[in-house]
């Protein structure tokens, strides 16, 4: 189903955080965005039948790599942009690791053309890097990058690990009242590929302790507190962690995190099952079980208020180099609500509006963005089946690569289409 025309979205339960709706709602959708329907409304409208279904903002992506300019072989913005809105997305945050790295308003102006050219209906967002080359060492143009169209501020990963230029960062967020999305991380105990525990010892490799992340989080959130700062901390993945945010915002230090589905979901065990499986093999890496629980309770309670993917595409050559050589990361934006769905809602009995609110309104207003709202703005909705079972098959994804560490998996509800403008898209996504 595509086009223009007005839409009478009929018989769906509608979750929209933003406002708390909660409950069985026509919806009226044209080019003016969406509203609840009213008499008359059906008068010329196409009627979309979507009893069983639930309709919920269209999803806010703040942690994505899409790869270009440099990278294409992995990701280009319009293949990162059809992903991100088959798996329900409808705004798109993209880091600043391409090749040249974003530290430069040309960079910033070619993304966004790249968006408007792809024709997704998904906003993209540029993410400007945090520093020239994303070496750690001289100031990036931030006013200038924000004038251009950057809304945030990052050398995602990779850290600014140097206290004085650290500093700057966070001054600069503030003082432009964008965020500051932290790569936290001790670049000393960075030493191998995988957590610091039996996997390690098993493959031979060094391991990767929780206070490389951990001790960072401390550090920054000292730092944030010292300059009156906003600090967002990307992919957090250990319990010490999540104790410091929580006592930072306990203490009113602006303080935010994000929780990624491979740190909700799987635990440093899988490589013992798995094996050596560079599918796996993320930064942050998968850390034990009292870990994912920590974290689980940390997204319940709203220590961590955002699920963001950390999106992070590479060709199957580089993932298919041994365990310690290839890259760090994971695709995630075409599986993550299915995947958190089934096992946290489905399998856990976590609220729906919950996850809802984690993946729409909650990275929002991380980036200080009026998004994942349904009754403001350009129509950005999408469409759950909560029912409908499916099967995670990578070769079917629209992302041009397929390192997905939840290939084969099978579950309940998945989304089922998105309406973006005016535009309607079916998607099978995860298929």
């Amino acid at each position: 189903m595509t086009g223009g025309t007005a839409r009478l979205l009929a018989g769906a339960r509608v979750i929209d955080p933003a406002t708390g709706t909660d409950g069985l709602l026509d919806l009226f959708a044209d080019a003016h965005g969406i509203r609840p329907a009213k008499r008359g409304d059906e008068r010329g409208a196409e009627r979309v039948d979507l009893r069983g279904r639930v309709v919920v903002p269209a999803f806010v992506e703040i942690h994505a790599h899409l790869r270009e300019p440099g990278g294409e072989e992995s990701e280009t913005v319009a293949s990162g942009l059809a992903a991100a809105r088959a798996g329900g997305y409808g705004t798109v945050l993209a880091m600043a690791n391409t090749n040249p790295a974003n530290d430069d308003p040309a960079v910033t102006r070619a993304m966004l053309a790249a968006s408007d050219a792809a024709g997704t209906g998904v906003r993209l967002h540029p993410v400007s890097a945090a520093t020239m080359g994303l070496a750690g060492r001289e100031p990036a143009p931030w006013r200038e990058q924000v004038a251009a169209g950057c809304v945030a501020i990052s050398d995602d990963g990779k850290p600014v690990h140097d206290e004085a230029v650290l500093e700057r960062v966070l001054a600069a967020a503030r003082d432009l009242g964008v965020p500051y999305l932290s790569h936290a991380e001790c670049p000393a105990l960075l030493r191998g590929p995988v957590h610091d525990g039996e996997a390690a010892r098993r493959f031979g490799v060094a391991g990767v302790p929780t206070a490389c992340e951990s001790d960072a989080v401390r550090r920054e959130i000292a730092a944030a507190e010292r300059l009156r700062a906003p600090l967002h901390v990307c992919h957090v993945s250990t319990a010490a962690s999540i104790a410091e945010i929580r006592d930072a915002r306990r203490r009113s230090i602006r303080c935010t995190a994000e929780a990624t589905p491979h740190h909700l979901l799987l635990t440093d065990e899988e490589f013992l099952r798995r094996g050596p499986d560079t599918s796996l093999k993320m930064n942050p890496p998968l850390r034990p079980a009292e870990h994912v629980e920590a974290l689980r309770a940390a997204v319940l309670d709203g220590t961590v208020t955002a699920i963001a993917t950390d999106h992070a595409p590479h060709a199957p050559a580089l993932k298919a180099r041994p365990l310690v050589e290839a890259p760090f990361g994971a695709i995630g934006v075409e599986t993550a609500f299915a995947v958190l769905h089934d096992r946290l809602v489905v399998g856990a009995g976590w609220p729906l509006p919950l996850l809802v609110a984690r993946m729409t309104v909650g990275p929002a207003e991380v980036a200080g963005l009026r998004a994942g709202r349904l009754f403001e703005g350009p129509a950005a909705a999408t469409v759950l089946d909560p029912a409908a079972p499916w099967r995670v098959r990578p070769e079917t994804f629209r992302s041009r690569s397929r390192n997905c560490p939840f290939a084969g998996w099978e579950g309940r509800g998945r989304v089922v289409a998105t309406l973006l403008g005016t535009h309607w898209e079916d998607s099978g996504a995860p298929g």
